[in-house]
């Protein structure tokens, strides 16, 4: 009886100092230079329906349901899905633009854990043509996510989509 009071407490003591030396928060970024000015990038970015065209997201899960609501580009458009165990469920809702800048959206994650983060577009002008896309997104690691990274760090786990889809972004813009 004692053996097993005593591997339970333990238990709980362990997730406790996991719980306090995990990461509390994630910040993940890619980036991609692409051969177009930069006011024809940041039109084309502003889009939600236009980032399913390039989101690794939308590979995953083709058949995915989609819904659009508001004007889509405008501050207040949103965007929701609900697909398969490799996207789950949940909203992107675009919180700001600054015109030909950034573009500032709140991500909400309904399945499989409950979650929202901020996510940003950001667009630098390099010259000749050439703009530079910064796409990222931050929040804050709750339980049991924070402890999950410990073992696996956020941007390992999300970083090779993004640069994915950065890939796929320069594909699109570029042909």
């Amino acid at each position: 009886m004692y053996i097993v009071i005593y591997i339970v407490v333990s238990l709980i003591i362990l997730v406790l100092i996991l719980t306090l030396i995990a990461p509390k928060t994630y910040d993940v970024s890619r980036s991609v230079e692409i051969a177009k000015p930069k006011n024809e990038v940041f039109t084309y970015l502003r889009s939600l329906k236009n980032m399913d065209e390039w989101s690794p997201w939308a590979k995953k899960d083709p058949d995915m349901e989609k819904k659009f609501t508001g004007i889509d580009g405008e501050v207040g458009s949103q965007s929701y899905w609900n697909g398969n165990k490799e996207v789950g469920e949940g909203e992107q809702e675009i919180k700001k633009i600054v015109d030909g800048e950034r573009i500032e959206s709140e991500l909400r994650f309904l399945k499989p854990f409950k979650s929202t983060s901020d996510c940003y577009m950001k667009v630098e002008d390099l010259g000749e043509e050439k703009t530079k896309v910064i796409w990222g997104f931050s929040g804050k690691n709750n339980f049991p996510m924070n402890i999950m990274t410990l073992f696996k760090s956020m941007d390992s786990m999300v970083g090779p989509d993004f640069e994915e889809g950065m890939s796929s972004l320069k594909r699109i813009l570029e042909e």
